[in-house]
């Protein structure tokens, strides 16, 4: 069996039940916030939140949870109060979960009010908690890999499509972004951006597709829910996406739980990970136009050349 060295935590994509509503939240200032971006040990992005006037703690940016989340050990640090349970449901299945209440979480300057977080263990997160779409929703998330940088803001003052080479239209689907028009080895694939996963995975139905023309191997996922999924690992000679190209990428491959809850199951799809994304200078996640943008590493882009190399 071949271990998948790419994908150590894989996606978090949270769905908790029963859930309280939470209040809206304020509206964001105007001007982008910038937010230093840290290193973490699987090449995710993590950045400093605060809960109420504890931390900075050290949070993912997951553009694949629907969920803020937080860890057990920060919650008994601070003593969030308990707000019943739930279930989560992570790349490898389904768990119950203990969910708590977050009276105030900030992120730079901007600050939400009243999620109701389920919580797990940081071991398996990697990271003291996850930033989720709920706190991401009608922004944009610009994240930046030569600066090692992330910005939240509108998409106005965070320069609109200006210095991208690739604009891609989605459409949305449980808070998620979807791109319908790519192609896995000429194959139609529906993607979603996952910046809380290191690898790329794709469901069985892209699977069957892909191995009736390559052999795969085995690996094993693990999510943060600290469940594991075994999966097939096959390489991919083409992902394309509105005329960008990627090229001999490794895919992984499971009947993951995540791709149900999405309606993702029946036809191809694939949840893209920082693996493939730090191959761009800058990727883009606009919830409030349904866009994501990508901009080419400066001599592709110089050279009016789309095609990158997966490895």
């Amino acid at each position: 069996m071949r271990p998948l060295h790419l994908s150590c935590i894989a996606m978090a994509l949270a769905w908790v039940e029963p859930a309280r509503a939470a209040d809206e939240p304020l509206q964001p200032p105007l001007n982008p916030e910038l937010v230093q971006a840290l290193a973490d040990r699987h090449d995710r992005m993590t950045v400093p939140v605060r809960i109420g006037e504890h931390g900075p703690f050290r949070f993912l940016i997951d553009t694949g949870s629907e969920r803020t989340v937080v860890s057990r050990q920060v919650a008994q640090t601070i003593g969030l109060p308990p707000a019943g349970n739930g279930v989560v449901v992570g790349v490898a299945g389904s768990q119950a979960v203990q969910l708590v209440e977050v009276e105030e979480i900030s992120l730079g300057k901007r600050t939400y009010y009243t999620l109701t977080a389920p919580l797990l263990e940081q071991q398996h997160i990697g990271a003291e908690g996850i930033v989720g779409l709920d706190s991401l929703q009608d922004q944009r998330v610009l994240i930046d890999f030569p600066k090692d940088t992330i910005v939240i803001g509108d998409a106005a003052s965070l320069g609109g499509s200006r210095g991208f080479e690739i604009v891609v239209s989605a459409r949305r689907r449980s808070g998620q972004l979807i791109m319908t028009n790519a192609l896995v080895d000429g194959i139609s694939t529906d993607i979603v951006i996952d910046t809380g996963s290191d690898a790329s995975v794709g469901n069985i139905a892209l699977r069957n597709a892909l191995t009736r023309r390559r052999k795969a191997e085995q690996t094993v996922l693990y999510s943060v829910t600290g469940q594991q999924l075994s999966a097939d690992l096959i390489m991919a000679s083409t992902i394309a996406i509105s005329g960008l190209q990627l090229n001999n990428t490794f895919l992984a491959f499971a009947d993951s739980p995540a791709f149900h809850r999405l309606q993702l199951a029946k036809r191809p799809a694939l949840l893209l990970g920082m693996a493939q994304l730090r191959m761009f200078k800058r990727v883009a996640i606009d919830f409030s136009t349904r866009r994501i943008l990508f901009d080419l590493p400066a001599g592709i882009a110089d050279s009016g050349k789309r095609a990158l190399a997966g490895f």
